[in-house]
């Protein structure tokens, strides 16, 4: 079983994939099966056509250009091409299927998924084309397109015949055994691959708004019981409950949140009205219970796609155990599409959150303690960050509206054969796109944070996990007061949140 964070390694980290000796037995085991009992067998796939034309059965004569068929016929992707981490997760993906010796591929077949993984060769696959049962068909079909030796490749960061790669590479391209192109066509793994860095992604997110959260209590000088054990622990809700608790590790040290207690509770006060709100706005005080459940979600999340990523999403299955060849669906992906919805709509959730605490920060009549839009300069000549805010909210509303779910969205095709489907694939990307408008509502929110900390004065008063934020975010934006363009802060602060997790706060169990 792989985890999360070997997946990471390989994925990320640039690690090194080898395979056991153990795998490989598995996978050669497994193909020898097939090779003899096959023999004066209909198998779906190795001697009949694919999908509603299985009912024609194929000559010997022409089994081997079958295989080239399903691949070449359905190169048919749309669309811009999937960024070369979405396909090596996918790549990966596959490669997990095959090593567990029951698509009964040739050993051949793994060994170079393994050294385009390896060698960083990414297959050209464009985004669109999958309905996510058969898997994804079109997708994985331009991945085995590059193995077999046509099609292009993303290479050093150069875009290059497939052709000239293998040369350059000294790489045989892949032959036709059996059933290595409808195996290699038949499953989840793009889905899989997109999701599991969605769910990456999705935890750097999560982590950015504990500390981005936890920094706007401090600049309102919120009292802290709001993420009280004693309060939070009453609600039986592990993810509410582990909000909290991050939220306190994270406020640790911080001289800016008032204590309820000494400030209400052992002193008498007199005042009729408050001049300090005795309960802040939900944005700041109900950050558990919001972002309780999109903790649980990632949680589930990771669970759903780690099982999937070291099962068995292929079809037929062969089974050297039983002495069998089983004909099922394990390539529908409705695991990967229900869980992508869930974890879109978590993470719009979030942006929502954010976008909240923004306008908070930028709406002078609402905090009471900051210039209208953070505006440091002359009010009606300057402008602070009144336009940051037109586009952090028009991206949270379009959010909002791809927050619709696409595992309701099955519509039959290929002959109504596919009569039911998942839209796995595009669950994923949809969700991989509000992850990434999450990421510019975060890196707006986050110079308005900075912005609010300096006006107040309060940088040595904040916890040092707020303090090291803080201290990040103005070294790619100093304090501004004279009206300048956002655009680049924006795009460099939302490439660190996306890529680091220096403050080390890990959402797991």
């Amino acid at each position: 079983m792989v985890n999360l964070e070997e997946f990471k390694a390989i994925v990320f980290s640039e690690r090194i994939l080898n395979i056991t000796k153990e795998e490989q037995k598995s996978v050669e085991d497994s193909y020898q099966f097939l090779l003899s009992f096959a023999q004066k067998k209909v198998i779906y796939g190795i001697n009949t056509g694919f999908g509603p034309m299985a009912q024609y059965k194929i000559s010997d004569k022409d089994i081997h250009n079958l295989q080239y068929n399903i691949i070449r016929s359905h190169s048919s992707g749309a669309g811009k091409p999937l960024g070369p981490v979405y396909v090596k997760a996918a790549m990966f993906s596959r490669y997990r299927t095959f090593i567990a010796g029951k698509s009964g591929v040739h050993l051949d077949t793994v060994l170079l998924l393994k050294e385009f993984i390896n060698r960083g060769i990414y297959p050209y696959i464009p985004e669109h084309g999958s309905v996510g049962s058969s898997g994804d068909l079109v997708q994985l079909s331009h991945l085995a397109l590059t193995l077999i030796g046509e099609g292009e490749v993303f290479y050093k960061g150069e875009k290059r015949q497939t052709c000239d790669v293998f040369k350059e590479e000294n790489l045989t391209p892949l032959n036709m055994y059996l059933r290595e192109g409808l195996a290699l066509v038949n499953g989840t793994s793009f889905m899989t691959g997109i999701g599991l860095i969605n769910l990456v992604y999705a935890k750097r997110l999560l982590h950015w708004g504990l500390v981005a959260s936890t920094l706007m209590n401090e600049i309102a000088s919120s009292y802290d019981d709001f993420m009280a054990t004693e309060l939070n622990d009453v609600k039986k809700h592990y993810g509410q409950q582990q909000v909290a608790r991050l939220m306190q590790s994270i406020a640790r040290g911080s001289k800016c949140m008032m204590n309820r207690q000494k400030e209400l509770y052992d002193k008498e006060t007199k005042d009729t009205v408050l001049q300090h709100k005795v309960q802040p706005y939900y944005s700041l005080r109900c950050v558990p219970q919001i972002l309780g459940p999109v903790f649980d979600e990632l949680l589930n999340a990771e669970k759903v796609l780690i099982d999937e990523l070291n099962s068995v999403d292929d079809n037929p299955i062969v089974d050297k155990t039983t002495q069998s060849v089983y004909h099922g669906g394990n390539f529908h992906g409705d695991y990967v599409s229900y869980e992508m919805d869930k974890l879109k709509i978590g993470i719009t959730k979030l942006t929502m959150l954010m976008e909240r605490q923004l306008n908070y920060l930028l709406h002078d009549k609402i905090n009471g303690i900051l210039p209208p839009f953070l505006n440091f300069g002359n009010l009606g000549l300057n402008y602070g960050l009144q336009g940051t805010q037109f586009t952090a909210t028009s991206t949270t509303a379009e959010c909002q509206t791809l927050s619709n779910p696409m595992y309701v969205h099955s519509i039959p095709n290929n002959n109504d054969n596919q009569d039911i489907v998942s839209m796995g694939t595009n669950a994923a990307l949809i969700a991989k796109h509000i992850i990434d408008n999450s990421f510019q509502v975060m890196s707006i929110h986050a110079i308005a944070l900075v912005q609010a900390v300096d006006y107040l004065k309060i940088q040595d008063d904040l916890a040092p996990v707020t303090k090291t934020f803080y201290t990040e975010i103005r070294k790619m934006i100093p304090l501004f007061i004279q009206d300048n363009p956002k655009y680049k802060e924006i795009d460099a602060i939302g490439q660190y949140l996306k890529n680091e997790n220096p403050l080390n706060i890990q959402i797991t169990t």
